[in-house]
């Protein structure tokens, strides 16, 4: 387990949303099990309001939940959340943050941090795009289908808002259109999957 923290090839799961999103979050943690050997990163899309993921979500998992900070390490077994205005990016195992880059508008947060997950990141990818408006992360899909990663919409009948899900699905790069609780199943059997391969 040591080496494999160290070489950072754990599965990352990005989770992007936004309206409707706080549903899907707490429906998706509370049927993950703790310890299952995956990163959770939730990107909810906010472009003012201040977060407060970091202290409704605790009560839904047994996992550690963390509002990103610049640098952070990336760990198993976390979820990590986005903070509000920021750019998330990672390098070298860790969180980086930047100023917004598209400050009106809707935010394309979720697109630019699956694209540096692509860029960046050595382990399996999981993309998963719940509730929200307008279209965030669904121009990124295909990039993580092109380096193995598996990319999963909310099934639009269960969703709040369903653009983001609907948004994902016409991208063509979609692999399981499922409910929050099917989805957790699914990344349990991806986790499971990829601990056996190593």
């Amino acid at each position: 387990m040591k080496a494999q923290r160290r070489e950072k090839k754990f599965p990352v799961v990005c989770v992007g949303g936004s309206a409707g999103g706080l549903d899907a979050y707490t429906r998706l943690l509370q049927h993950l099990p703790a310890d299952m050997g995956v990163a959770i990163v939730i990107v909810n899309h906010l472009r003012k309001v201040a977060t407060l993921l970091h202290e409704i979500l605790p009560r839904y998992t047994e996992m550690p939940v963390e509002l990103i900070t610049e640098r952070l390490d990336i760990q198993p077994n976390h979820v990590f959340i986005i903070p509000e205005k920021r750019d998330l990016h990672i390098l070298d195992g860790e969180f980086r943050l930047k100023p917004i880059s598209k400050p009106r508008g809707w935010p394309d947060v979720i697109t630019v941090f699956m694209r540096s997950l692509t860029e960046h990141w050595d382990g399996k990818l999981i993309a998963v795009i719940v509730s929200g408006f307008d279209g965030d992360g669904a121009a990124a899909l295909c990039g993580i289908q092109e380096v193995g990663g598996i990319t999963i919409a909310q099934k639009p009948d269960t969703a709040g808002q369903p653009d983001m899900p609907e948004s994902a699905i016409a991208s063509g790069c979609i692999n399981f259109i499922l409910s929050p609780e099917n989805i957790a199943k699914e990344i349990v059997r991806i986790s499971h999957a990829e601990s056996r391969a190593e």
